[in-house]
């Protein structure tokens, strides 16, 4: 791994509070950022994966499948919501 130097600045108050989070999570400040870098990235892919993944979807073909789910079959024991009894096929 390629390690690189970049300026940081942040807010005083900001770093302050960055600085006893790392030392709460037992890490080094770097440590943290670099945590916290990452998993603003993986937000950002993970968004763009299902705005891209929507994109290509069909509400309709989708509406169709879910209501040909389960018809014919019988309730199976598990499938009852705590507190509301048994579930109950409509179709």
């Amino acid at each position: 791994m390629r390690n690189s130097n970049f300026a940081l600045r942040l807010q005083p108050s900001l770093l302050e509070e960055a600085r006893r989070a790392a030392e709460a999570e037992g890490v080094a400040l770097n440590q943290l950022i670099n945590v916290a870098v990452a998993e603003k990235l993986s937000a950002i892919r993970t968004e763009r994966y299902w705005r891209e993944r929507a994109s290509r979807s069909d509400p309709a073909k989708a509406l169709a499948v879910l209501s040909r789910a389960g018809v014919g079959r019988p309730v199976r024991k598990g499938d009852e919501r705590p507190g509301r009894g048994k579930l109950r096929r409509t179709a």
